[in-house]
């Protein structure tokens, strides 16, 4: 189910519409003034890396604060360090990882106080 994005020709108003079928996409009217002149725009997108390509493009250079937002990062150094060395860290590493990522200023608090 495509949502797809859309230019009136006659305002220049900027719409989405979602497209359950491609008949739909004929009767389009503009949301701003009912003309059914629209062009479709090619809109951006976005995906999501699995964790192996973050750990196939991670490396040693330094890295901007963003990186160290995102909390998938968490660990990726570690688990690929590992790997490299061909270290098995066990699925308490795995649990424990993901404890962090999930909520890391709870894991850092309950780690304090062990």
């Amino acid at each position: 189910m495509p949502i797809y994005e859309y230019q009136c020709r006659s305002c220049s108003e900027i719409f989405t519409k979602l497209i359950m079928k491609p008949q739909e996409e004929n009767g389009i009217e503009c949301v701003a003034c009912g003309s059914k002149r629209q062009k479709r725009l090619i809109s951006r997108f976005s995906y999501q890396k699995s964790e192996a390509d973050r750990m196939a493009g991670l490396s040693n250079d330094r890295r901007d604060d963003s990186y160290y937002r995102d909390t998938r990062n968490l660990g990726l150094t570690a688990k690929k360090r590992a790997q490299e060395l061909g270290v098995d860290l066990g699925p308490r590493f795995e649990e424990t990882l993901e404890k962090a990522r999930t909520d890391p200023v709870k894991f850092l608090d309950e780690s304090s106080k062990k």
